[in-house]
């Protein structure tokens, strides 16, 4: 073996795939796959991952290559307009080298060259362009100072036509298919299989559209939900696929028609549509579309606009009451404007907190001891309970807060298909937790290190395109949005941790002092967690499913 580092320019990419173009050969049937010719073409300065009229597939600047030597991994040739070029690192004296191409679509692990023996890309999404998998070796065996090497790149795949029919204007989504392609370096093999529930994700919109399968077996007729829209409002059917092979070409297209509403009319006004299991008995709640806020000016409570807003700033003084500023988000427990006649319930209250003075370690006045959640006879002090929600429904007790036992359950217990019930991540930006319903479809969204309390939110780093369709299938998120200090701290009424820690408020008691919270950082999260009640945390109402008037406490 020689090593030495080499350019390495594919010149002809000449890819006669064996058979004829469609105007030449008509598929015999429905369940016929007709191979035809696909020419890789450099230099034309049109992408057309595949044209579905002549078969031909055609490449323009930054399209990639992946070169394998020995076994393992050697560099990566980017086209620049011309054709194929750049290093690769330690070539095997009198072997052929071997090209793939994967659908310019980035693999998910890092190679290594001269380390890595194997790769695997996802070619799901294919709302943009048509993830082509194509592989050869090399015309010649590598000699020492060679520098310009040809393949006839051969087609790992197929391309099939779909007939869709849908009511959404967003991608359609259709299951049951190899999304996953492997390759082993070593053996000069791809390996297809399927990621999830093998989702595929065709353009958007009504007519033909063309998809790039890889080989498996034939498929029966799609069950319900086989096929959905990517905005989770309309879901729908697959007619039956045959047998992919590869090189194949079925012209006929595949029926899918979407147009079966999910939920008509159940999605309460301003919840987000996931239904989420909270108990053993199986009850179910919708979660709000942003955590709860107060407007001091208006009197008006109100959702945020997004599940990712935030209303105070870390290290800010909000002043004795909410002096210092109109809007509050960091509300004492119990603060629901509800006054019994007996202490301060005002939503801006930085001093007192549900039935306790101000003051570390003392309790009420009056010596009564408090210890009841904020439920039955004391259910108005759930902020949700007691009052209109503007952009929710703006009707009293139509939402409520969990109890410390629900959070957990939410958390802990759940039994759910995917397996998933909660992920730390980073979305638009913001850190948080994601919350995903009894119903999450995992091929929705890959998300890492779910379900561990002591994953970083860096582990998943969600854009704001994403989140779009993640919150569309019912995903719910929290944000880290800080606590405020009751005035009985040294710091007076300041607003920390905004950005880096999360706490929201359960209805649960601990003890005269003190009630139960949701509690997560970047290095851990936990339920039953006790907080003196004159401290300001998030609140984030939900409301059941089965009822839309009557709530559980």
């Amino acid at each position: 073996m020689k090593k030495i580092s080499i350019i390495v320019m594919a010149l002809a990419f000449l890819a006669a795939l064996t058979q004829c173009k469609k105007e030449q050969v008509a598929p015999a049937n429905d369940s016929e796959a007709v191979a035809i010719t696909l020419d890789i073409k450099c230099g034309n300065g049109t992408r057309m991952d595949v044209n579905t009229e002549t078969g031909e597939v055609s490449y323009v600047s930054g399209d990639k290559i992946y070169v394998a030597s020995g076994g393992k991994y050697v560099g990566t040739l980017t086209h620049n307009g011309t054709r194929f070029s750049g290093t690769i690192t330690d070539p095997v004296v009198g072997e052929p080298l071997h090209f793939y191409f994967l659908g310019n679509v980035t693999p998910a692990e890092t190679l290594t060259a001269g380390t890595t023996t194997t790769c695997s890309v996802v070619i799901s999404d294919q709302t943009q362009h048509l993830p082509v998998i194509e592989y050869a070796p090399s015309n010649e065996t590598y000699t020492a100072g060679a520098t310009t090497f040809t393949a006839h790149l051969l087609n790992k795949c197929a391309l099939v036509k779909f007939n869709v029919t849908t009511s959404s204007s967003s991608a359609t989504c259709i299951t049951g298919f190899n999304n996953k392609v492997t390759v082993d370096f070593s053996g000069n093999t791809l390996t297809p299989s399927m990621e999830g529930t093998g989702v595929i994700k065709l353009a958007a919109g009504n007519g033909e559209k063309w998809a790039i399968l890889l080989p498996q077996n034939a498929l029966e007729a799609g069950e319900a939900s086989s096929a959905y829209s990517a905005d989770g409002v309309y879901t729908g059917t697959r007619a039956a696929v045959p047998a992919i092979t590869d090189n194949g070409y079925l012209t006929t297209g595949i029926d899918v028609t979407v147009t079966t509403e999910v939920n008509p009319g159940e999605v309460p006004t301003g919840a987000i549509c996931g239904k989420f299991t909270i108990n053993s008995n199986g009850d179910q709640v919708y979660f709000s579309q942003g955590n709860l806020q107060y407007n001091k000016a208006t009197g008006v409570w109100s959702f945020m606009e997004h599940q990712y807003d935030m209303v105070e700033t870390d290290w800010q003084d909000v002043g004795t009451n909410y002096a210092n500023q109109n809007i509050v988000s960091l509300f004492g427990w119990g603060t629901s404007g509800w006054n019994n006649g007996n202490m301060y319930y005002q939503p801006y209250d930085t001093e007192h907190f549900w039935d306790s003075e101000i003051g570390y370690g003392y309790g009420p006045t009056d010596g009564t001891n408090y210890n009841y959640d904020l439920t039955g006879d004391y259910a108005n002090a759930d902020w949700g309970v007691y009052n209109a929600i503007s952009n929710g429904g703006n009707t009293p007790n139509q939402w409520r807060t969990l109890t410390n036992d629900e959070w957990y359950y939410l958390f802990n217990s759940r039994s759910t298909p995917s397996g998933i019930r909660y992920a730390k991540s980073i979305v638009n930006g913001v850190n948080g937790v994601i919350l995903l319903p009894d119903d999450w479809n995992s091929s929705v969204y890959t998300l890492n290190y779910f379900n561990r309390p002591n994953a970083t939110y860096s582990t998943n780093e969600i854009a704001l395109a994403d989140w779009g369709t993640m919150e569309t299938n019912g995903a719910v998120f929290l944000p880290a949005a800080g606590c405020r200090y009751g005035n009985y701290t040294h710091d007076g009424t300041r607003v920390y941790s905004v950005g880096s820690d999360g706490d929201y408020w359960s209805v649960s008691y601990r003890n005269n002092d003190c009630a139960i919270r949701l509690c997560f950082f970047d290095s851990n999260l936990f339920m039953n967690e006790n907080y003196e009640r004159c401290n300001g945390f998030s609140v984030r109402l939900v409301r059941d499913v089965e009822s839309t008037t009557t709530l559980k406490h």
